[in-house]
This record gives C-alpha cells, structure tokens and sequence, in this order.
C-alpha cells in the first residue's frame, strides 16, 4: 500500500473539497488554519513502492509530479497511487527522471503516454537514455520544476539530479543515498559510475535543510534527515 503524506496545511483545504475526512479529524480548527493558508502552495508525497525500488507522486492542490516510474510495466501501480491520492493521469503535469537506469526510468514512455499533458525532465547527461512519446527537457542545478529545486548530483550516474522543496522540507533523492532500516547510508557501489563524484554529492546534499528524505532504495526517512545525510557525509 503506497503511503499518503501531507506536509502542509494547504492540502488540508484542497481535500475537503473532495472528502469530509480533514473535518472529522482535525475538527474547525483545522479547518480556520487551512483559510489562512489559502494561498499558499502546499506540497504532499505518496510513495509507490514497487518492491526493491520507489516512485514518489508529490502532489499540490489538484495537480502532480512524479519522480521515477520504475520498472517497465509500472505504469499500473503508479495509476494506482494517483487514485490514492484522490487524483488521476490528467493531473500529472510533471514526470522528473533522477538518472538513467531501467529500474527509475523502465515505464518512461508509458507514464508519460498515459499523462499526456506532462512535461518530462532529466539532467542532460542521462536525458538520451528516457525513452519518451515527445521530447524531454534538459534540466541543470538550481532549475525548478513545479516549485521543487533541481539538484545535480551527479556520481551514481553522470546526469544523476534530485529535487528538493525547500518549504517542505522534502528531499526527493533517486539513488544519491539509500535508507536501510532507518539511517542514512550512501549510494550502491555496485551500480555508481564514479565513487568520488557520488561522495562530493552526498556532501553537497547534507549542506541543504530537509527533514524527510525519500530514497529510491529503502524506505523514507522522516524527521532529522538532514542531520542523518550530515552524519554520513562526515564520514566519507
């Protein structure tokens, strides 16, 4: 079962247009909070776990961006985790690729068929490799794709890219650091193209604030993620 996490008060007001669930948890408090943020945009993730890999679905109000599609015939459970979240392909308008390899970029070209009014990206380097229905735009450090912040990160591959949303505190991380039953640990060397430049990113994403972190392999880290890539950066 993906997970379901909202991260501001936003979505709060953006589901009770469809459900009457936020009211009968939260009670008119809540619900005075959401007013007040409006205007604000807001930010929840959903995880698609496809077993020994991740997809993450990040969702604002009623539209979606995805971030990987797995294997080749994904594209099923990636629809599944979009009707969790209340929302179908026609409300994805962003399909971000953190590398190359067929286990985050295997349904592709299905993923982006089915959301026929999404955009795709990738960092440059590992953009030939996506197999796509239309082009896909070349994105490079400190580009912002629906209110995230591209950064490069490059090592497990050449054109290795993760997002971040600074107001969120949410760091989407592909393969640049892994989770293993609950820390932080660093790429697999098995499968990283250059050690030295995977280390200099790691270092490079514990300088940034964030408190959850989701992993392309192993589960979210929730809370003090930040501090948990910090920890490991030092010790590289």
């Amino acid at each position: 079962m993906p997970d379901f996490r909202p991260l501001n008060r936003r979505l709060i007001l953006a589901e009770l247009g469809r459900t009457t669930f936020a009211l009968a948890v939260f009670g008119g408090t809540a619900l005075a909070m959401a007013a007040e943020d409006e205007e604000n945009e807001a930010l929840a993730w959903h995880r698609v776990s496809f077993g020994f890999v991740s997809a993450y679905i990040l969702v604002r109000g009623s539209e979606a961006a995805i971030v990987d599609t797995g294997l080749p015939g994904s594209e099923p459970q990636i629809g599944e985790g979009l009707e969790a979240a209340g929302l179908g392909w026609d409300a994805v308008r962003h399909v971000v690729f953190t590398h190359l390899h067929p286990d985050h970029i295997g349904s592709s070209h299905a993923v982006l068929s089915l959301a026929s009014s999404a955009a795709g990206y990738a960092g440059e380097p590992d953009l030939p490799a996506v197999e796509s229905p239309r082009p896909v735009t070349a994105v490079a450090d400190g580009d912002d794709v629906f209110g995230l912040q591209v950064v490069a990160s490059p090592g497990h591959t050449p054109g290795h890219i993760c997002v971040l949303d600074p107001g969120a505190g949410v760091l989407v991380a592909g393969d640049a650091i892994r989770s293993d039953e609950g820390s932080v640990i660093g790429p697999n060397p098995d499968f990283t193209e250059n050690m030295g430049a995977a280390h200099d990113s790691v270092r490079k994403l514990a300088g940034l604030s964030y408190e959850t972190v989701l992993v392309g392999h192993g589960d979210p880290v929730v809370g003090g993620a930040s501090g948990a890539v910090a920890a490991l950066a030092a010790g590289l």
